[in-house]
């Protein structure tokens, strides 16, 4: 990652339903016309990012989401046609991070890991990286299938900051695609990349902390093959075993209750947002 000095380019014209970018991109947007889909896509990101433009523009719906005191956690659902193929997409609430100390965070956690999406696009912002990168990393502890929307690579551009996509794509092991969703910008190739990963064309190969401490092994393991056992059909035991040894209340309360092994039928209900 690198940064220059570069002129600033004018205002490319806002995004529309009409403009070639979609004609080219071959994207039917179905709104809430979520029958019979092929995939499920999830939608994560840090407040801010431009998640919601992003939904908006391959939907055609038009949600405000927000993360304030007051405003209902929820997720948004809405769908698009690409390739052939019928996309459900899950707009999940903004978030900085994974490790349930709010219920936004509870919400995006337990869809991206019981909900089992085929593909989960991380929304960063290219101007704050080293911010964003937290919850994207967090993201690949716990799916292998995924990708990265760089957006407001317009505000990146404006600012002199050159993002290496290509590089960033090698140091995660996942698709990463730049994006100006306000305008349009990318999204074909957005739309390319996660088709591939959810038909699994492209097999990602996520960058994960490597190993974990040495007297943590032995218990690691220990209590992976129990909830194995406990919970056959439970998706990436190990990092619900690291969560449970670093005391996380919920994860420990759904485990006791038995309620952990129901969460995936849960999450795969939908919660429409009008």
């Amino acid at each position: 990652m690198s940064t220059a000095v570069s002129t600033p380019a004018a205002p490319a014209p806002e995004a529309c339903a009409n403009c070639s970018v979609y004609r080219a991109a071959n994207l039917k947007k179905l709104g809430v016309n979520l029958a019979n889909w092929d995939y499920v896509v999830a939608l994560a990101g840090n407040p801010n990012v431009g998640k919601s433009t992003v939904f908006n523009a391959l939907t055609g719906l038009r949600q405000h989401t927000g993360n304030w005191p007051g405003k209902t956690v929820a997720r948004a659902e809405g769908g698009f046609e690409y390739g052939g193929k019928r996309f459900k997409m899950v707009d999940l609430p903004g978030t900085y991070s994974l490790m349930s100390t709010s219920l936004d965070e509870e919400v995006a956690r337990d869809f991206i890991l019981f909900g089992q999406p085929d593909v989960t696009v991380v929304v960063v912002d290219a101007t704050r990286l080293e911010r964003n990168l937290n919850l994207a990393l967090q993201v690949l502890e716990i799916t292998e299938r995924a990708v990265i929307c760089l957006n407001l690579m317009d505000e990146a551009k404006r600012h002199g900051i050159v993002v290496d996509e290509r590089q960033l794509a090698r140091d995660l092991g996942v698709p990463v695609v730049p994006v100006s969703a306000r305008f349009g910008q990318g999204l074909p190739e957005l739309l390319g990349a996660v088709s591939e990963v959810a038909s699994g064309k492209v097999v990602c190969r996520p960058h994960r902390v490597a190993g974990e401490p040495p007297a943590l092994k032995q218990p690691l393991n220990a209590l992976m093959r129990q909830l194995q056992e406990a919970f056959p059909q439970l998706p990436n035991a190990r990092w619900v075993a690291m969560r449970l040894l670093a005391g996380d209340e919920r994860i420990m309360e759904a485990v006791k209750t038995g309620e952990i092994a129901t969460l995936g039928a849960l999450e795969a209900q939908p919660t429409l947002v009008p």
